[in-house]
């Protein structure tokens, strides 16, 4: 994943740019904040890029958030579930698999419900109003796939 400093994201499609646009998984979340800590004792620590999440979210937790919308800049986002982490994990740094097991560690996807354009700093808000979850938290960088523009 190549970090940008902004992006657009689609409504009913997903992170402009991104090589796997629409499905159910239109855009992944990963919570910086928790990344770090479940990471803090693994070799490196691993960057959050290994997990090829979109958008990397500082400030905010995204723990059983199924059904919430988050605002994002100019856009909304509903949270479908949760992001499970896979044997790639470990293929890229030891033990990282078994470090994002826990409920909701490997970050969250949903459905762009509203498109906007978003950029590193980009206010980053729960839409019911959340203040105390959601205060202070940003978008820490987007990440479109490479693998297509």
């Amino acid at each position: 994943m190549d970090a940008a400093e902004r992006g657009e994201l689609i409504a009913g499609r997903g992170l402009r740019g991104n090589a796997t646009q629409g499905g159910r998984r239109k855009v992944t979340l990963l919570s910086l904040d928790r990344w770090r800590a479940l990471t803090a004792e693994l070799p490196g620590p691993p960057s959050p890029a290994i997990r090829r999440a979109n958008l990397l979210i500082e400030g905010l937790d995204l723990d059983f958030t199924r059904g919430r919308v988050l605002r994002i800049g100019e856009a909304r986002v509903r949270i479908f579930g949760e992001t499970r982490p896979c044997h790639q994990m470990d293929e890229a740094c030891a033990g990282l698999q078994a470090a994002l097991d826990p409920p909701w560690a490997g970050g969250a996807f949903g459905e762009v419900v509203e498109g906007g354009a978003i950029a590193i700093g980009s206010p980053v808000a729960w839409e019911d109003g959340d203040a105390a979850a959601a205060a202070g938290a940003t978008t820490d960088r987007t990440t479109p796939s490479s693998a297509t523009p």
